[in-house]
């Protein structure tokens, strides 16, 4: 690396890292570091941010080289002594591609027409629960963010095996799930500073040893329900190969027939079509995978629209008009519960501009997404050639806050930067100007959306990006259509924790019923 990169006051040693990680707020320090060193940061001995807009490309292009580091196995989860590295957490990237191709339909766009009778279903309940619990029999104040991460759960565990865990409908944390997986990032998150630190303790190989003889149970209680929810398939598997006893017995299984189209049916579906690959334990692998990045990260995503909405009155106020004139005129198809189709949601500009901007000023990776720079080296951002064997990343607290992208105003909520310039439209000048200004605009919102990181970005952008998108663009609508939304106290602001995803506790509101705006027609 060339001599002039400047160095962060952090020292050289990874302890730095582990200790300000575990401080849970470590997006803070990077953005601070960066606005005084300048675009890349060393965060430890081997280990250098970047906040460069070129370095992404490099860093997550496709077939640059890059792997992911040690940080992701320590998020592997464990099933009697055993890890499972996922689609996420593996940092093999042939064994990547190639199960990413046995799932890849599953996610498709063109899916989520498959997926989003399930979240009708739980968001309907999610509805009718949100006026049971807190508007009906004395109203009492939410936690709004816990609520949201019982219906992401709820939505992911109908998607991808027909059946809620039962957190909405209970109003409580099953199994306690929810408390296993906090607990468990808190763990992540600084011991992936220091991966050596997990093979001491979560994968100690004696620990794993008597996990796998029996002695213990060291399987986390998500991976429990995917196991139970498999089992409740896996007899259809099995009696439908003995029935095709006519095959011979090297050739692959007869595709499983299953009614519901959902997530599980099409893991086990690619099993039978590439069973030397595709096995038993890759179909649980993926299913308990879902419940991490079907969860988490969407009900921060969720819990920063709605935040960022109460506490910016002049934008909620234009979104709630956005609906309440498409309602008024005949747009939507469900004029009862108030839920919001997603092609519906696709006609609602100021909607989709108000995800976009909370996705930036809050996204859930809270970290450098790290990777390892190939053997031979690579010149990162022009001028800078960094050795092989590096870890390298960005972070998406630092980038999205880039001013030279997204504005001089990065630290304000304002939805009107995803939207091309109205005086674009009422310029009073020549056409060709106005042209002009509109293109620029649409230049620029296009360069924004180059640069977001929410999801990760290149061949490893989060696989189950589509569905999170589904549940966000239909909950946000539906649930103003029925209800008022305000602070139980505006004057107390929410704490953020950082542990790789970053989390809002103290997100207390209450909600009022709100007469459904009907069709001018019916009113």
């Amino acid at each position: 690396m060339a001599s002039n990169t400047p160095l962060s006051h952090c020292g050289m040693a990874n302890w730095w890292r582990f200790i300000d990680v575990y401080k849970r707020r470590p997006e803070v320090t990077h953005i601070a570091l960066h606005k005084k060193h300048g675009s890349i940061v060393r965060l430890g001995p081997n280990t250098l941010s970047f906040s460069d807009p070129e370095a992404i490309k490099t860093i997550y292009g496709l077939n640059k080289g890059f792997v992911k580091s040690d940080f992701y196995v320590v998020q592997q989860s464990t099933v009697k002594g055993h890890s499972l590295p996922s689609l996420f957490s593996t940092t093999d990237n042939d064994f990547h591609l190639q199960f990413r191709r046995c799932v890849n339909s599953a996610f498709a766009m063109s899916a989520l027409v498959q997926y989003e009778p399930f979240v009708d279903n739980t968001t309907k309940l999610f509805l009718k629960q949100t006026e049971k619990l807190y508007v009906k029999g004395g109203a009492k104040a939410c936690d709004f963010t816990r609520w949201l991460q019982f219906y992401a759960f709820d939505v992911i565990g109908e998607i991808t095996y027909s059946k809620r865990h039962g957190f909405i409908e209970h109003n409580e944390d099953i199994d306690g799930i929810v408390s296993y997986l906090t607990k468990l990032f808190n763990y992540v998150a600084p011991i992936g500073q220091i991966p050596l630190l997990d093979r001491l303790f979560l994968k100690n190989p004696i620990y794993l040893k008597l996990s796998q003889w029996g002695l213990i149970d060291g399987t986390m209680p998500v991976a429990a329900f995917a196991r139970a929810r498999m089992a409740e398939r896996l007899p259809e598997l099995v009696q439908t190969e003995k029935d095709s006893s006519i095959l011979p017995t090297a050739e692959k299984p007869p595709a499983l027939k299953v009614q519901t189209p959902d997530l599980l049916s099409k893991f086990l579906a690619a099993r039978s079509a590439r069973p030397n690959f595709m096995t038993d334990t890759l179909v649980q692998t993926m299913a308990v995978s879902m419940a991490f990045a079907g969860s988490e990260t969407t009900a921060i995503s969720l819990a920063a629209v709605f935040y960022y909405l109460l506490r910016t009155p002049r934008a909620l106020a234009r979104l709630r008009k956005e609906i309440d004139d498409a309602a008024r005129a005949g747009k939507f198809s469900d004029y009862d519960t108030g839920l919001v189709t997603w092609a519906e949601t696709q006609t609602l500009p100021y909607l989709d501009a108000c995800i976009k901007e909370a996705f930036r000023l809050h996204p859930a990776p809270g970290l450098p997404m790290e990777r390892i720079v190939p053997p031979q080296g690579m010149e990162i951002v022009p001028g800078q050639f960094v050795k092989g064997g590096t870890v390298v990343g960005v972070s998406a607290w630092v980038l999205h806050r880039d001013a030279s992208i997204f504005g001089e105003d990065v630290e304000e909520f304002r939805p009107e930067r995803w939207l091309v310039d109205d005086a674009a439209d009422d310029d009073e000048t020549t056409s060709k100007t106005t042209e002009e200004k509109r293109e620029q605009e649409e230049k620029r919102i296009k360069t924004m959306n180059g640069h977001m990181l929410q999801f990760g970005m290149g061949s490893r952008t989060c696989i189950g990006k589509n569905i999170s998108l589904l549940e966000i663009y239909k909950l946000v609508p539906s649930l103003l259509r029925r209800f008022e939304i305000e602070f139980d106290d505006p004057n107390r602001g929410w704490e953020i924790v950082n542990a790789w995803f970053v989390k809002q506790n103290n997100f207390i509101t209450r909600f009022k019923v709100r007469e459904i705006v009907k069709p001018e027609s019916q009113e």
